[in-house]
């Protein structure tokens, strides 16, 4: 091996290292520990406190969720969330909504029935009197009566977020249906993913069949990728 590439080599994973320790500060637990179970960050110029419990993928802050908030905090330039129509699809605690909506956006987070009340909890406790728009919180099981729910004619989503949403494997081909309804021409779907199955891989291939997918963060301490992605103008590849 080069030395060139070498140097390469060990400089990203210096990138990597510095990028994932300073993401990874943002997370911090109480000292004081109380009947619920709640955790702090700091986002988007806000102390943000994310109640969660361990008993359910759904209502715990993962990493991936922090390196999601972490580019939209650090790039509000090139992604100018004031007054963007924003969705977020798998929205568990709503720590990627609420920095969305911080930054000055019209938010819908949605989630399975048995999330909702804890979400709204959460965006409602770090939103009221911050945000420009208050963010709503709405149902949504993926692949499932979307276009009465959210039917193409009533509007475009400037962004699709999602964080850590590839886990439940039997239900990926209706993930991928979600990912398809909700975006339009120019909509531009923000993607953080923890690779843990081949699995995986499988999925992130179909959704560059879809999609003009864009690697932004490659993060292989944290074994997470953030895409940056939007709809391809000619598909090749076979869609759900």
């Amino acid at each position: 091996m080069s030395n060139s590439v070498k140097t390469s080599i060990n400089k990203e994973k210096a990138e990597d290292e510095d990028i994932s320790s300073e993401i990874m500060k943002r997370r911090w637990v109480p000292n004081i520990f109380k009947s619920t179970s709640w955790e702090c960050f700091q986002f988007a110029g806000h102390e943000i406190k994310i109640t969660e419990t361990t008993d359910c993928y759904g209502a715990y802050v993962w990493p991936s969720a922090l390196v999601l908030c972490y580019y939209l905090e650090h790039s509000q330039n090139e992604n100018n969330l004031i007054d963007k129509n924003v969705i977020e699809i798998g929205a568990g605690t709503g720590l990627v909504s609420i920095v969305a909506g911080l930054l000055g956006s019209h938010v819908i987070a949605t989630d399975l029935p048995h999330l909702l009340g804890n979400l709204q909890f959460n965006i409602s406790r770090n939103t009221k009197m911050r945000s420009k728009y208050q963010p709503e919180v709405r149902e949504l099981s993926w692949g499932v009566d979307l276009e009465n729910k959210f039917p193409r004619s009533a509007g475009q989503f400037d962004y699709i977020m999602a964080a850590d949403v590839v886990y439940s494997h039997p239900y990926l081909d209706e993930l991928l249906m979600t990912f398809d309804h909700l975006c339009q021409d120019n909509t531009i779907i923000l993607w953080t993913m923890r690779f843990r199955l081949d699995e995986d891989n499988d999925f992130v291939e179909k959704f560059q069949c879809m999609f003009d997918t864009e690697v932004i963060y490659d993060l292989p301490s944290l074994q997470i990728k953030l895409y940056k992605a939007k709809r391809k103008v000619l598909q090749t590849c076979k869609t759900i």
